[in-house]
């Protein structure tokens, strides 16, 4: 294996295993281990800034655990006692940062959701991490029995969400995410997740035919956080992201990344409303 890991390259077949895959995340600030429970693709969303190729519309399918086992405890092996960070790893981003279960789709929409969690904290005890677990999902799963029973063992275990909200209007949600969406359930997706888990919430923002969001855009997603605010939801804070890896979906060609003066903008109105921001252009 020769690859160079980075910030640009998130492959999921970069050490051809089925669902474990290394990442360099800009976010997490380090080797992020990813879980991808969607290794066929499918979603039940459609983002238009997806990275995923050949993404199509459906779930997880059924989850091999022994095999997600066996490729975890290998993975870690590696980059905790192996030479794995020395080969792929920049010197400057050699810290085993967090496990996080992302992928090729929503790994809530699988059937097994409850027992992946399972199985990744009894691995993560067998090496004895001090580590955060997170889940990225979008949160449409989020009245599933199984996917509350995940979180809560997440939330156990020090575990949190990141929950995706690019848009807070149904014409926004439709053209970014590719679902017909309601605000009003938004809301409830996010403030059930973070009922059961510490939540993030998180937001790309990305220019569409070279214009940013409009005035009326950003101004329905702040109210949105403030609407969260108010039902006291317990959101930690923001991370408002850019565009960083080209997107693999048809809508690709209408998306640009944001000049770092817009994105600091919209940060510090986010901040305005007092929610903590992270940004990562």
């Amino acid at each position: 294996m020769s690859l160079q890991l980075n910030t640009s390259n998130h492959d999921r077949d970069a050490v051809g295993m089925t669902y474990v895959y290394p990442v360099v995340s800009r976010r997490a600030g380090g080797v992020s281990v990813g879980i991808n429970l969607n290794p066929n693709s499918a979603c039940d969303w459609h983002c238009a800034y997806c990275q995923v190729p050949d993404l199509v519309r459906g779930t997880a399918p059924a989850i091999d655990l022994a095999l997600l086992t066996s490729e975890l405890s290998a993975m870690l092996t590696n980059i905790l006692h192996g030479v794995f960070m020395q080969q792929h790893v920049p010197a400057a981003c050699r810290r085993l940062c967090d496990i996080a279960i992302s992928g090729n789709g929503e790994p809530t929409g699988s059937r097994d959701f409850d027992k992946v969690i399972a199985v990744i904290v009894e691995v993560m005890d067998s090496f004895e991490l001090d580590l955060p677990l997170r889940l990225i999902s979008n949160g449409s799963y989020a009245d599933k029995a199984v996917v509350q029973q995940g979180l809560a063992r997440m939330a156990a275990y020090h575990g949190e969400v990141w929950v995706k909200v690019d848009s807070a209007t149904v014409a926004g949600i439709r053209r970014i995410n590719g679902v017909s969406l309601s605000p009003e359930r938004l809301f409830h997706q996010v403030k059930t997740m973070a009922q059961l888990c510490p939540s993030w919430i998180q937001t790309c923002m990305a220019a569409w035919d070279g214009l940013p969001p409009s005035e009326a855009e950003l101004t329905a997603y702040v109210d949105f956080l403030r609407s969260l605010q108010a039902a006291d939801v317990p959101i930690h804070g923001v991370l408002l992201y850019g565009l960083a890896r080209p997107s693999m979906q048809a809508e690709a060609v209408h998306l640009s990344a944001l000049a770092q003066g817009w994105m600091e903008q919209l940060a510090e109105r986010i901040r305005a409303t007092g929610y903590s921001v992270q940004l990562s252009l």
